[in-house]
């Protein structure tokens, strides 16, 4: 199949969250099965100082705007990766969606509808790349248009739309629809428009031929009031289109018996070796080196999805306990102050790096003995993989992706568990789910089992790429003229 993949990020050119992870992967994966991929990015400034290979191939007008687009292959790949060069619109630093002071750029609408437009032109062959797409694969809200803008085209390659974060939904003005040059008969409740706003994301929902998730639980919470975020009604309308697939992890990347960005490599059958990261994370981040002492820790944005509230308000409780923690995030000032606050009033216990730093992200993953994710809701979540895949036992909130990967374990089902679980979403639940897991590590025989059951299971896009092929395959099926849209 020939596949167009238009995403906003990848990783490692531009990565704000999952789709970076997700686009970095998954063409790739999708390519070892013998899919013809290319894949769209905006040519963001920064990446064009890291991709100078990239040559202009092409020219087009896009909303008044001339543009062009640039050909290079992404970074350790063999994919072909497009790049929409147009300066006024991408060429700027820092975040991609958001100005230094966190507000979204005043042209979001014009940026992302540019990218739109030449996912169009793109998939369709006309603008002279002799290629044509028989699937154009789009991601979250920032090409959700696309599905739309070929919806009526008789002759056109099918459209899955991928969401990876239900709570972003690029909602702009009415105007922005004309500004847009998008065609009147789109303005409809059933189509783009959304409480007299236009919603970038249900071009996505209403139009492509498939709809799937990151996982086969959020698939299902999207279509209810609680994780619909106002769009649940829509879902459950279009539920004979809509699936969930589980991310996968990059398994080379993420490995502990050749990872170079831990100090020592280790496998399930030699897990003694992980405390040598146990005693270089204590270091790392100050605190004692206690080898009996258990270590937690936690990853990720400081945000009130991500479950950080939780924690600090079981800390109190906690911390009457000998145990350590080790943050790695930024996001929240609130949050990141209150970490800090509690980092200082115990030093031998708390401890915060405010920020990302990937190579420490793998030391906390191979150091840590469990692994925090309380999110209040997760499309699919990954550090949760990558802490199995480690040995680092994670305790998640019984949701999304999190509700998928880790079983729980309750003593009907220790042979195959690989974590704790909790289903209410506050500080009492966690905490409890805290303390059943620090009496599971005071069994070493159990623990061991724990760990090494979640080491041997199968995270990795292969999987998922195949699952997607055969998502692919629906949606063409969906085109031919005896199926009924």
């Amino acid at each position: 199949m020939k596949i167009l993949f238009i995403t906003s990020e990848l990783y490692p050119l531009i990565k704000t969250g999952g789709l970076a992870d997700v686009a970095g992967s998954l063409p790739q994966a999708l390519r070892d099965l013998d899919n013809d991929v290319r894949v769209l990015l905006p040519a963001y400034g920064k990446i064009k100082e890291r991709l100078p290979d990239a040559v202009p191939v092409t020219e087009m007008h896009l909303l008044g705007q001339p543009v062009r687009v640039l050909s290079t292959t992404a970074p350790g790949s063999e994919i072909p990766l497009w790049l929409l060069d147009a300066p006024k619109w991408f060429d700027r630093p820092g975040n991609p969606y958001l100005q230094s002071d966190g507000t979204p750029w005043h042209d979001n609408d014009e940026r992302f509808g540019a990218l739109c437009w030449a996912g169009v032109l793109l998939a369709r062959n006309q603008v002279g790349l002799n290629w044509q797409a028989d699937i154009v694969h789009c991601n979250d809200w920032q090409s959700g248009l696309v599905p739309a803008l070929l919806s009526p085209i008789d002759e056109r390659p099918a459209t899955v739309f991928t969401i990876h974060n239900l709570a972003y939904q690029g909602i702009f003005p009415k105007s922005s629809l004309s500004k847009l040059e998008l065609p009147a008969s789109l303005w409809t409740p059933e189509g783009l428009e959304f409480h007299d706003q236009l919603s970038f994301i249900k071009g996505g929902l209403a139009y492509a031929d498939r709809i799937n998730t990151v996982s086969p639980t959020y698939a299902q919470e999207i279509q209810t009031a609680r994780f619909g975020c106002g769009l649940e009604g829509l879902l459950r309308h279009r539920s004979d289109r809509l699936s969930g697939i589980l991310n996968g992890i990059d398994t080379d990347k993420w490995d502990p018996t050749n990872d170079q960005l831990i100090p020592q490599n280790y496998d399930a059958k030699s897990l003694e070796k992980k405390n040598a990261n146990k005693k270089a994370l204590q270091e790392r981040f100050g605190l004692p080196a206690q080898d009996k002492q258990i270590l937690m820790a936690f990853i990720g944005r400081l945000v009130p999805q991500k479950g950080v509230d939780l924690i600090l308000k079981a800390l109190p409780a906690l911390l009457k306990h000998p145990f350590q923690m080790v943050f790695l995030g930024s996001g929240s000032s609130d949050y990141e102050h209150s970490l800090l606050y509690w980092s200082r009033r115990h030093p031998d216990q708390i401890a915060v790096h405010i920020g990302y730093d990937e190579a420490l992200s793998h030391l906390v993953e191979a150091g840590a003995d469990m692994f925090l994710m309380p999110s209040k809701f997760e499309p699919c979540g990954l550090n949760q993989m990558f802490s199995q895949r480690y040995g680092t036992v994670p305790i998640v909130h019984r949701t999304g992706g999190l509700a998928d990967t880790v079983e729980d374990a309750i003593p009907s089902q220790l042979k195959a568990a690989t974590g704790i679980s909790f289903d209410l979403a506050d500080p009492g639940a966690l905490l409890e789910a805290i303390k059943r897991a620090w009496l599971l590590y005071d069994q070493p025989s159990v623990w061991r089992k724990l760990q090494r059951s979640g080491m041997a299971k199968d995270f990795s896009w292969h999987r998922s790429a195949k699952e997607y092929c055969q998502l692919y395959r629906q949606a063409l099926s969906d085109l031919s003229p005896q199926s009924s849209r």
